[in-house]
């Protein structure tokens, strides 16, 4: 048996492939959760088959992870069908979600804005650092770990 959390931002160059990298790792040092599966995608299509930026990709290996691997792709009804846990990283993505939920109250349930599990922080969406410095990338770490560590904390309890 295994639990699919899927990460979901805009493009799915930034945001949630970085959410993805450094959860992947974090959760691989809990053998408890070796059934759960990582994944990220976007709520557009802009970016389909690209690398993560490069400005994630350096801030995401100053500390230790690694986002080579992974490459964007959009939100499918698939995705949400297949996925336990579906964390979005801002509002528009949340409310992008539900409409392509289509209204269904099992998929809906699923859906949750990811900063809800940080503990340390008391901003509840990932801002974008897309049109900013790299500044930007090194806060969405920082949020992604806090988040990560408190969702580690719900899926071991």
């Amino acid at each position: 048996m295994s639990v699919k959390i899927l990460f979901v931002c805009m493009g799915n160059i930034c945001r949630s492939p970085t959410a993805e990298g450094v959860f992947r790792k974090l959760v691989r040092q809990e053998p408890q959760l070796e059934y759960v599966k990582v994944d990220s995608c976007g709520t557009i299509g802009y970016h389909v088959g690209e690398a993560s930026d490069p400005r994630s990709v350096a801030a995401a290996k100053k500390r230790g992870y690694d986002l080579s691997e992974i490459r964007a792709r959009q939100l499918s009804k698939q995705d949400l069908i297949d996925s336990e846990h579906i964390l979005v990283m801002d509002n528009d993505n949340y409310q992008n979600t539900v409409v392509l939920a289509d209204d269904d109250p099992t998929i809906i349930e699923k859906v949750e804005l990811f900063l809800d599990y940080a503990k340390n922080s008391t901003l509840r969406e990932v801002p974008d650092p897309y049109y900013g410095g790299a500044k930007g990338f090194d806060q969405v770490i920082d949020l992604v770990e806090d988040a990560s560590f408190g969702l580690i904390e719900k899926l071991k309890g």
